[in-house]
């Protein structure tokens, strides 16, 4: 195994403490970036985070809400899912937009990627806008249990900004999109500020 060193930390030891088909949690004992000793644990995603935007010829967004197991919540977000390391993260959206939504986008766009909690993940995210939709039926799996919601584009972001939208993806895709969307000389000051 090679050790890492990324700036001012050392890993010394990595072992394996829990895997299944979609994650690797290791166990990792490191040196600090100030010299002392430490353990850092690494939850590895064995798959890509996947988000859409999707927006009809009215300015209207479709959101998904559906509940989420791990904080015994319902949660309101924009259709997401996930990519195996192998499968294109276009070829994903696609799947999972008809998937959730059952939509289909004529013109799709990269939008931004990101790292959904890098403290503790190596996941990383891609999102997409998609447009010119068309309906077709949801083909929902058999952990989706997902209602969808059609909202105004800023409707959807109003929600991102008071709280009713927590999930992270959701948020940073809304509020760039929010952005992108402001007078140029606003998005000048947010961006530089």
């Amino acid at each position: 195994m090679t050790k890492l060193k990324i700036g001012g930390w050392q890993q010394k030891s990595q072992t394996i403490a829990y895997d299944n088909p979609w994650i690797q949690v290791r166990h990792e004992e490191v040196i600090r970036p100030n010299g002392s000793e430490g353990i850092y644990g690494v939850v590895h995603f064995k798959s890509r985070a996947i988000g859409i935007i999707a927006i009809d010829d009215d300015d209207q967004l479709y959101l998904v809400k559906q509940s989420r197991y791990p904080n015994n919540e319902t949660s309101i977000e924009i259709p997401e899912g996930g990519a195996s390391l192998d499968e294109p993260p276009l070829d994903a959206a696609k799947r999972e937009l008809r998937e959730e939504t059952g939509l289909t986008a004529a013109h799709w766009q990269p939008f931004m990627e990101l790292r959904t909690s890098n403290s503790v993940t190596d996941e990383v995210a891609f999102i997409f806008l998609a447009s010119q939709l068309t309906q077709g039926e949801q083909q929902l799996e058999e952990t989706e249990d997902i209602e969808l919601l059609k909202v105004s584009t800023t409707d959807a972001i109003a929600m991102a900004l008071n709280g009713e939208i927590t999930d992270a993806m959701s948020v940073a895709a809304l509020l760039k999109l929010a952005l992108s969307r402001a007078p140029a000389s606003l998005s000048h000051t947010l961006s530089a500020g």
